[in-house]
């Protein structure tokens, strides 16, 4: 990526905060996502093995804790079925609500998938061990800022309940 200014405008050396750590995530996702594809996941599918690894789950439960909507859950499921990485059968009290399971094979990939190592070295590389251990301090702070919010209800610029991340943010 370019410093200096050219047609596009100013490098990103002059990009809002907001605009860098967006356009990291997006190098950290596209990485990760090459690193997934090995055993047919991506980002948004890896995290439901990793709350399916702990036990079975509704999939309102697993879109509640994964950050999306309802419908957004169902088609990751719908491909990690097809996969066989998860099961789903009728719960036993409410039949009419599916519990979700992750699978032998599932748990083997997930186990086999799970260190995110390669895709954050290929693009956190950069930084020495210092500036790695600070930027994670500040992400950390950041984070949870977020998730704490004000008084007065979520933090500015968070997002909407059920929305995706960064849907109503306007930054850079």
């Amino acid at each position: 990526m370019s410093t200096s200014g050219g047609p596009a405008g100013p490098g990103p050396d002059h990009w809002p905060v907001g605009r860098l750590l967006s356009a990291a995530a997006r190098q950290i996702e596209r990485r990760w996502n090459t690193h997934l594809a090995a055993w047919d996941l991506n980002h948004a599918s890896h995290p439901v093995l990793v709350h399916l690894s702990r036990r079975p789950m509704s999939q309102r439960e697993l879109a509640a804790s994964c950050g999306v909507t309802e419908q957004t859950m169902s088609r990751v499921l719908a491909r990690l079925e097809r996969t066989g990485y998860v099961d789903r059968s009728p719960a036993p009290d409410d039949r009419r609500r599916h519990v979700i399971a992750i699978t032998e094979a599932g748990r083997e990939a997930f186990l086999a998938s799970a260190d995110p190592r390669p895709a954050e070295e290929s693009v956190l590389g950069v930084l020495s061990p210092d500036e790695l251990e600070d930027l994670r301090r500040i992400l950390v702070t950041v984070v949870l800022g977020d998730e704490q919010g004000t008084p007065d209800g979520p933090a500015p610029g968070a997002d909407a309940p059920g929305a995706p991340p960064g849907a109503d943010r306007g930054r850079g």
